[in-house]
């Protein structure tokens, strides 16, 4: 499991990350030539980072999006592996990519990658959450970020950076006015029961003891949930759903990933992401090659490309998100290292809630519950 402290050494330092010096590394991926087809979630490569990439290995990057696991998990699967060069699954969904016998990841050849340039704690820690299947490493760290609360500061004028709370969702103030993600929601609506004990959960981990557990939690999350349903105002399972929910939709208060709540304070002050006192929740995503990649030189070429701190550091300035690559902080531009120091400190940094790898029933029994409460309205 990833732990407290690891996460506090790898990433607090960000707040302060312009007075840090570049990490200047000689691009590993040399000079190549042919095409590259990439897999990845709709935010993660945007065009900055293509032209780069075009124009340091000569190699033409063909871009297709998805935007939740389960699309990217499907379309793998339907494809029997093949279509693709590179993909990006959360690291806690590698496990899944699994089409009958046949494992659709291919093992990687980490002598062929600049792993040097990774976080060590989260390449270390990236192994216990999923990242090594069948005893070999098939996906290797990309980022990390969090989902909490954006919610308007206007509207709940009393809350403090420290009273942000998963139960602000269900305050009369949001009344048909809470974004959130069903598959997620669960998780921190759980954390908030579980916090004010009137759900024991040991802080959602049962989910992943048994499916008699995950049961037992999600029927009183669910049925909390779904008796509150007057708040809800939008459903969202990307990051443009996320967005509008609050620009077109009215939204107050959501359940956010931390892109969305970053992206929306640029634009307006008044809204802010934050991390509730039950704890942030937190994940990794990776990169992989699928195991009918054509195209195994580019693809490397590839990933030694993202973790090359400047291009890293792209990533983070674009979207928010925080890189697991050393010295990319120090790339990703002053509006970042701001927002850092405004969401994350030492505290709540200590008290993050770590997708776990996922168990053989955690995805369809989720599923049984988001329709639950996606019924309800």
């Amino acid at each position: 499991m990833i732990t407290r402290r690891s996460v506090l050494k790898s990433t607090l330092a960000a707040s302060a990350v312009l007075a840090a010096p570049a990490v200047m590394r000689s691009p590993a991926f040399g000079q190549s030539s042919g095409s590259v087809n990439v897999f990845v979630w709709g935010d993660y490569i945007q065009p900055n980072m293509i032209e780069k990439f075009q124009a340091d290995t000569g190699i033409t990057m063909n871009v297709s999006t998805y935007g939740s696991n389960d699309e990217a998990e499907q379309k793998l699967k339907a494809a029997g592996g093949k279509g693709f060069d590179v993909i990006f699954p959360s690291v806690t969904n590698v496990a899944n990519y699994q089409d009958g016998d046949q494992f659709i990841l291919q093992p990687l050849d980490e002598s062929r990658i600049e792993t040097g340039n990774l976080i060590p704690s989260m390449y270390r820690d990236s192994i216990q959450l999923g990242a090594v299947q069948r005893g070999e490493r098939v996906a290797i760290p990309f980022n990390w970020g969090t989902e909490a609360v954006t919610f308007d500061a206007s509207v709940f004028t009393d809350v403090t950076d420290a009273d942000v709370s998963y139960g602000q969702l269900w305050d009369e103030r949001a009344k048909d006015r809470a974004a959130f993600r069903q598959k997620s929601v669960m998780v921190g609506t759980g954390l908030y029961l579980d916090a004010i004990g009137e759900v024991q959960s040991n802080r959602m981990l049962d989910m992943y003891k048994s499916e008699e557990d995950m049961r037992r939690v999600l029927d009183a999350v669910a049925e909390y949930v779904i008796a509150n349903k007057q708040n809800f105002g939008a459903f969202w399972n990307n990051a443009t759903e996320a967005l509008n929910a609050f620009q077109q939709a009215g939204c107050v208060v959501g359940q956010t990933w931390d892109s969305t709540g970053l992206l929306l304070n640029r634009d307006n002050a008044n809204l802010k992401y934050r991390m509730p006192k039950e704890g942030g929740i937190t994940w990794m995503d990776s990169m992989a090659i699928p195991s009918g990649a054509e195209n195994l030189d580019q693809a490397y070429a590839f990933l030694n490309a993202m973790l090359e701190p400047e291009m890293a550091g792209l990533m983070s300035m674009n979207t928010g998100y925080n890189s697991c690559v050393e010295g990319a902080a120090a790339n990703a531009g002053e509006v970042y290292a701001r927002q850092f120091a405004e969401v994350y400190n030492a505290d709540n940094l200590a008290n993050l809630w770590w997708w776990q790898a996922d168990t053989p029933y955690f995805a369809p029994v989720r599923q049984e519950y988001v329709d639950r409460i996606t019924n309800a309205v």
